[in-house]
């Protein structure tokens, strides 16, 4: 693996595609040119590439090198924001269209899988458990409503259903949904890159973009040449650099953080997670974690909200964990990485375009496995004039976050304190 990855169990587990070149040059053949190689761009690069367009992808560093290649992991139906925000925001009837869309990413990440087959240990089943007992009520309360107004089967388990699936006390129940799963995220991205390459997508890496021009047909710069295509797509998500100010201002990158323990060995492993589920508890911080396929704990959590790692970051993962699983007292830490996600300020997806010919997706808040890959879908079909889909998401409004570049950072810590009390004291 390159030393350009940043260290971590994923990068350390995976086998990259070939490096790609540089850009050097002018290209002036293309008909789409896009910003980074995450899920987000190949995707996107993929489905324009079969619909027979010219395609160039411009990557700063290497293919899936930011949060596509960080993250945990866990692929989830719906959006980062709860769905009354959507309806508080656009109406039952929009709210419901867009759950559906997410149903379908969904679908298309199960299906870009097995038709490239993407060796990305892919495994069903995701589990959002409770700590406090006004969790547990939210909880029941969503399952119904789920059901009632989304048509989306969701599970209840009680605490001694849980616990024959998962060896913790620590949590009052379960609300189990057999649709989402999780997955080797640098392996998907690396599948995704090398499907999109066999179809003709060019991808350039160390070609960071230092300029986007717009106009009737639109150039992105790098410090050694650059592209001029008759549509450019931005997926840079939280790595944006002065490129789109109006994009920047309305998303936050957040630090999340994922420790990797020593190999547990099969059957100590199967002990703690039976069916090999992804598990996330609901508190505004929250853990997350899931088994590795070489029997290791992946757990996530620790987000920092300013740009700096918490302090003592591997004395705070080793509490968490004990937290949840004590029987893991002395087991060693073997890879600690993070890594920075984007939020918006309602945490709903921010998709649309900043021109005819020039699109974006932004602010997927944490739910980003599945919901990438719908983005790269709606902006091709916007770009081959069908752009229905998208617009749905354009309607969502989005606010900057308040206090400019300057204030914004020490304005989310602030708040985010609070949430971390509330979650300790209620």
């Amino acid at each position: 693996m390159s030393a350009a990855y940043p260290p971590s169990w994923y990068a350390a587990s995976a086998a990259p595609p070939a490096e790609q070149p540089a850009l050097d040059g002018r290209i002036a053949d293309a008909d789409v040119c896009i910003l980074g190689a995450g899920y987000t761009g190949l995707s996107a690069a993929l489905e324009l590439a079969r619909a027979g367009y010219r395609v160039v992808v411009l990557e700063a560093q290497r293919i899936g090198w930011g949060a596509s290649g960080r993250n945990g992991g866990q692929a989830i139906v719906g959006y980062g924001c709860e769905q009354s925000t959507l309806e508080d925001l656009l109406g039952l009837d929009a709210a419901r269209a867009l759950f559906e869309l997410s149903r379908e990413g969904m679908g298309l990440l199960r299906a870009r899988i097995a038709e490239h087959a993407i060796a990305c240990d892919w495994r069903d089943g995701h589990a959002h458990v409770p700590i406090k007992p006004r969790q547990e009520r939210a909880l029941r309360a969503g399952i119904v409503e789920m059901a009632e107004k989304y048509g989306y089967p969701l599970q209840w388990w009680d605490r001694a259903r849980l616990r024959a699936e998962l060896d913790s006390d620590r949590y009052l129940g379960a609300m189990y949904d057999p649709l989402s799963g999780h997955l080797h995220p640098l392996e998907y991205a690396f599948g995704l890159a090398r499907a999109a390459l066999a179809a003709g997508v060019r991808i350039f890496e160390h070609s960071p973009v230092v300029e986007l021009v717009r106009g009737p047909k639109p150039r992105l710069r790098t410090a050694r040449g650059e592209v001029a295509a008759d549509f450019a797509v931005i997926a840079g998500n939280a790595w944006l650099r002065g490129i789109a100010p109006e994009l920047e201002s309305r998303v936050m990158p957040v630090g999340t953080y994922i420790a990797a323990t020593a190999p547990l060995g099969e059957a100590r492993a199967r002990a703690l997670i039976r069916n090999d589920m992804a598990v996330a508890d609901v508190n505004w911080a929250l853990d997350y974690f899931r088994l590795s396929r070489d029997h290791r704990l992946l757990f996530g959590g620790r987000a920092s909200y300013s740009s700096f790692p918490p302090p003592n970051l591997g004395g705070v993962m080793r509490r968490r964990i004990r937290a949840v699983f004590p029987q893991l007292a002395g087991v060693p830490i073997e890879y600690l990485w993070g890594g920075y996600v984007d939020i918006s300020l309602n945490r709903a997806p921010h998709w649309g375009a900043l021109a005819p010919n020039v699109f974006f997706a932004q602010g997927f808040s944490g739910h980003g496995v599945a919901s990438t890959g719908l983005a790269g879908r709606l902006i091709a079909e916007a770009i081959g004039g069908q752009s229905r889909r998208l617009d749905l998401f354009a309607r969502i409004p989005h606010a900057p976050f308040p206090g400019g570049r300057a204030l914004r950072t020490p304005l989310l810590v602030l708040a985010m304190a609070w949430y971390k009390l509330r979650d300790a004291l209620w």
